[in-house]
């Protein structure tokens, strides 16, 4: 509306104009790199897969109907096709996706770690044993891996036989796990504890712990097509395409 007022044309002219331009996808591609890598979602079915650097540069990126374990080896093996050493990944703990790319340092953020426990136990876990288990992974981005390993061990320990009570239906004979929830928070913690600390084993590689600057990245994106509500996905892809690139 404000190029219309300002150059005296109508909107749909302005629009016409600006779907005539193409901007192409222009990816950065350093020597070597630690690649930060993640999707988020503008809507059912449309999303952006990014890979960037820790210097703030975007090396490849991809709209995806959801993200896949396939999208991202696909991402990673163009990377390496264009010559680009990479020295490490931080990524979410998306199953499966840590054992495609097992031949790289591979550092899950703990961020995402966190959500992951929350999820399960909640932002206002009841049980005591619970109430301690969010304590702890609240430590995680503050402590080092022996320190947090060993605080879980105990956490485990003291709450082993809590978290393997079981009920019984009296109809059918079959029992479950009462406190199946909180057994999956742990589970989820003790799965990935290799992946957690990665930064830590290879502290000459500079590995960050999160992603949180990729997530910066979604944020600024994000807020920035908010200014530009209604804009048909067409003209969101090329949006999308002009802030990554710039």
């Amino acid at each position: 509306m404000q190029l219309a007022s300002k150059y005296g044309v109508s909107i749909k002219t302005i629009q016409r104009r600006l779907d005539k331009i193409d901007i192409k996808k222009q990816f950065h591609t350093p020597k070597s790199t630690i690649v930060l890598m993640d999707t988020t979602y503008f809507g059912r079915n449309f999303g952006v897969m990014v890979f960037k650097n820790t210097e703030g540069y975007h090396l490849y990126w991809k709209f995806v109907k959801y993200e896949s374990i396939k999208e991202y080896v696909e991402g990673i093996n163009y990377l390496k096709n264009q010559g680009i050493i990479i020295k490490g990944i931080v990524c979410d703990g998306r199953k499966g996706l840590f054992n495609a790319l097992k031949q790289y340092p591979i550092q899950m953020c703990q961020f995402h770690q966190i959500a992951i426990v929350t999820r399960y136990i909640t932002r206002n876990p009841k049980t005591p044993a619970a109430i301690e288990l969010k304590e702890i992974i609240h430590l995680l981005p503050k402590t080092d891996k022996e320190s947090f390993l060993e605080i879980l061990e105990q956490w485990f320990n003291k709450w082993e036989q809590f978290l393997n009570e079981r009920g019984t239906n009296e109809q059918t004979g079959k029992s479950w796990y009462i406190h199946k929830r909180l057994r999956s928070a742990y589970r989820s913690l003790h799965a990935n504890k290799q992946y957690l600390f990665t930064w830590y084993d290879n502290i000459e590689l500079g590995l960050p712990n999160t992603n949180n600057q990729l997530e910066g990245t979604f944020t600024n994106l994000k807020n920035k097509l908010r200014n530009h509500n209604g804009l048909c996905r067409k003209r969101k892809e090329k949006f999308i395409n002009g802030f990554l690139k710039a």
